[in-house]
């Protein structure tokens, strides 16, 4: 596997991932498109959210993570989206933005909230893994039979400080 490297998101890389992210199952779970991705992505880089990708070796862009810096309670960073290409799944690309946007988060709260689809048991274990807590459950939040479950992570920086 090449080194993976994080890097800002530039509006150069949005064609393509929008085209890749409409293609994972849950993306079209969730009725996503390309168009729609498109107009995300390029709002999100407008409004100076954390948005960064993954190239890995030549392969440019090959997965995100997408943070709303006052997205969660108006108190937490909140993780609104991350995504890795499907060739990729596994081989650590995931670990690595999710770290990356740790580290931009801690800059400007002290923990980080995000939320996981209650079918998604991949993505459960895998926040689980780099620390984060279920925190609670919204079900019917985004699709009527699908509760979204809410997990956190401390940061390391003092609520004070924030």
């Amino acid at each position: 596997m090449s080194a993976i490297h994080v890097r800002p998101m530039t509006a150069r890389d949005i064609p393509a991932t929008a085209a890749w992210l409409v293609e994972l199952p849950l993306m079209q779970r969730y009725n996503l498109t390309v168009e729609r991705a498109r107009q995300q992505f390029e709002t999100a880089l407008v409004q100076a959210d954390i948005l960064l990708v993954a190239d890995v070796g030549g392969d440019s862009a090959c997965g995100f993570v997408w943070c709303l810096p006052k997205g969660a309670f108006g108190r937490s960073v909140y993780l609104r989206l991350i995504g890795v290409r499907v060739d990729l799944s596994g081989a650590g690309v995931g670990a690595a933005l999710l770290g990356a946007a740790e580290q931009a988060a801690v800059e400007r709260k002290s923990d980080l909230v995000l939320l996981v689809s209650d079918f998604n048991t991949d993505a459960q274990r895998f926040y689980q893994r780099q620390g984060y807590t279920q925190a609670g459950a919204l079900p019917g939040y985004v699709l009527p039979d699908v509760s979204e479950l809410i997990y956190w992570k401390p940061l390391g920086r003092t609520a004070a400080a924030t």
